[in-house]
């Protein structure tokens, strides 16, 4: 067992951060996904929603980008793996798409009616 460094620790948020840089350069609906968040806050503050409110916005926006951070590490790998086509990579590519689809309309419905509320 190695020994607790906290240069290593340190490191791997350089890292996480690189993950979350080639996210926003490379995969353009991370670039929707961003325009979106604002959107959802501009509302959420114009509708003065209460900070439990807030907290399923937030939480849905980090759902979102966590689901697209693992669809495109997942695409990256797969393409990596199998660069011609594969029929069984193709299913892995669009379970992972469906995955960030799911947590995007979920979003939407969540914010949709957080919105409504905070307009009460």
């Amino acid at each position: 067992m190695r020994k607790f460094s906290l240069r290593k620790r340190l490191q791997s948020f350089s890292y996480a951060w690189n993950g979350i840089r080639i996210l926003f350069s490379e995969e353009h609906n991370s670039r929707i996904h961003v325009v979106a968040a604002v959107a959802v806050n501009v509302a959420g503050y114009w509708a003065k929603i209460s900070p439990i409110e807030w907290a399923a916005i937030w939480i849905c926006i980090g759902l979102v980008f966590a689901t697209e951070l693992i669809n495109s590490a997942l695409e990256n790998l797969c393409d990596h793996i199998s660069p011609e086509e594969n029929e069984r990579i193709g299913v892995v590519k669009d379970l992972a798409a469906a995955a960030v689809l799911i947590a995007s309309a979920v979003s939407v419905i969540v914010g949709f009616f957080t919105i409504q509320s905070g307009m009460r």
